[in-house]
């Protein structure tokens, strides 16, 4: 089996890509990439394209390497990756979409984010003047007696973000759906190009408001690797602190919303409760319920007092408390237990392929987590356990945000009790020549991808920023089959996938 220093040696090394290589490489090694993907040798962790060029970005799971290859697009044409790697194919739709990349030999060439409104094609390529002639959305047929289609959305009861599901039934039970998503898209990388440091950083922690601070703690770390910016150390364990705020606020809020769409709204009343406990908590410990903004590019913003300290050790007295009841009667409603228990089956073989991180992927058997594998501080410091089960199905998903909900209320702890004492911000000179970074980050939902390249004056060129949704939204589709209708909502929240993470 080949590994990744054997595709970097075969291609042109970019200079001043940091942490990790990227390179120039011709069709045959691109395709080649395609080809060790498709036989589970690697694992994809992005696509995204450039003005004339696509990237990808791969990972190596027996070596812990990660590499990004280039392939240069003076045609505007470049070897499908995913008429070999289907986790692809939602990548490279988009990716046409934005810069008008065409991947040759592309399974299914529909519109992706374009929905036909924008002013231009292709904003962030060859901006070709006039919209897209596409009137019409072609979902997939289904073929079979008495079936029947429902359509659910874009606009959804409640307050939550658009996103249309067609649904092929038999009967009460699912036998196809298929997503369009795109609808929140808000040209978030167009709005990236020529921005400063500061400017660029708030853009980041808006991409998906639940995720705020892992967007921003990404961001900023692509930065300093590409700058070759050192953190300082109490930065660096601040962060992680907002980070696992981040991860316990949703993971609560999740748990109680996945029973509420189960009939079940004592779990949800109980949860929001003590999700709003920790919101109260991050705002007296950081300015801001949210935290947003609070993590820039060379440390944090705002340091925390010995208030905040004391408001976050009696939240997590609180939780500790009151959390273990919350488990045990999630784990003896017989009704819950009904709803949840075999019930959007995702089959490990198809988290396995898609890459899925996060509660979707560690439910059904993949224990990739960005803080341990590649790893970064101060996570090296800290004792922790990635939670892994292997039944796929809501119940699991649900079983797994407890354990990181435990996991996650350790960490606080531990971070509090060792927190060094120093400055929380480093000062970032101005760049003089271009330089790129990445950086792969661990939020609630999974990991984060974010490549930039800075210019003169650390102003962002391109940035590239991938949600673990890419990768996620497509395996919901798979775990639906076989349910009834009534279970959708039920399964769609226990993925809880991000339309604007998604969308851009």
């Amino acid at each position: 089996m080949p590994e990744m220093i054997d595709l970097m040696l075969a291609g042109k090394r970019v200079e001043h890509h940091y942490p990790w290589p990227r390179a120039v490489v011709d069709p045959k090694v691109w395709t080649f990439a395609s080809e060790q993907l498709t036989e589970g040798h690697w694992s994809l962790l992005d696509l995204w394209g450039d003005v004339v060029a696509v990237h990808m970005a791969l990972f190596d799971e027996a070596t812990q390497d990660i590499g990004v290859i280039s392939l240069e697009c003076s045609d505007g044409r470049y070897p499908s990756v995913s008429r070999l790697h289907p986790p692809a194919l939602r990548l490279e739709r988009a990716t046409a979409d934005l810069f008008g990349l065409s991947p040759q030999g592309m399974p299914d060439t529909r519109r992706w984010l374009d929905h036909g409104k924008w002013e231009v094609e292709y904003p962030l390529g060859a901006r070709t003047k006039g919209t897209s002639s596409e009137s019409s959305y072609r979902f997939l047929p289904a073929e079979g007696d008495s079936l029947h289609q429902i359509a659910v959305g874009p606009v959804h009861a409640g307050i939550i973000e658009p996103g249309h599901f067609r649904i092929t039934a038999s009967g009460e039970t699912i036998v196809r759906l298929e997503e369009r998503l795109g609808y929140t898209h808000k040209g978030a990388e167009g709005l990236m190009d020529g921005a400063d440091l500061d400017r660029a950083a708030k853009l980041a922690g808006r991409i998906s408001g639940d995720s705020t601070v892992a967007y921003s703690f990404a961001f900023a770390r692509a930065v300093e690797a590409a700058l070759g910016v050192e953190v300082p150390l109490r930065a660096a364990w601040l962060r992680a602190l907002m980070a696992e705020l981040e991860r316990l606020a949703n993971h609560l809020g999740d748990i109680g919303a996945i029973c509420n769409d189960a009939a079940f709204p004592l779990m949800h009343a109980h949860c929001g409760v003590l999700r709003e406990r920790v919101l109260r908590a991050c705002d007296a410990a950081f300015g801001h319920r949210m935290m947003r903004d609070r993590i820039v590019p060379g440390g944090i913003a705002r340091d925390l007092s010995d208030e905040g300290s004391t408001a976050l050790r009696s939240l997590i007295a609180e939780v500790i408390q009151q959390f273990p009841a919350l488990v045990e009667l999630y784990d003896n409603t017989t009704s819950l237990q009904d709803r949840t228990v075999g019930t959007g089956w995702l089959k490990p073989a198809l988290a396995r392929q898609y890459q899925a991180g996060g509660f979707v992927g560690r439910a059904s058997g993949q224990p990739f987590d960005a803080r341990r594998s590649p790893g970064y501080p101060p996570y090296d410091e800290l004792t922790f356990d990635v939670p892994v089960l292997q039944e796929g199905d809501v119940n699991a998903r649900v079983w797994i945000r407890i354990r990181e909900v435990e996991q996650s209320l350790s960490l606080v702890e531990q971070i509090l009790q060792h927190l060094p004492i120093g400055s929380v911000r480093a000062e970032i000179a101005p760049n003089r020549e271009p330089r790129e970074g990445m950086a792969l980050t661990e939020g609630f939902r999974g990991d984060i991808h974010v490549w930039l390249r800075i210019g003169e004056e650390n102003v962002i060129e391109r940035c590239r920023l991938r949600d673990p949704s890419w990768f996620q939204w497509p395996l919901l589709e798979a775990a639906i089959e076989g349910n009834i209708v009534a279970d959708f909502p039920l399964c769609n929240k226990s993925f809880n996938c991000s339309y604007s993470g998604h969308d851009l």
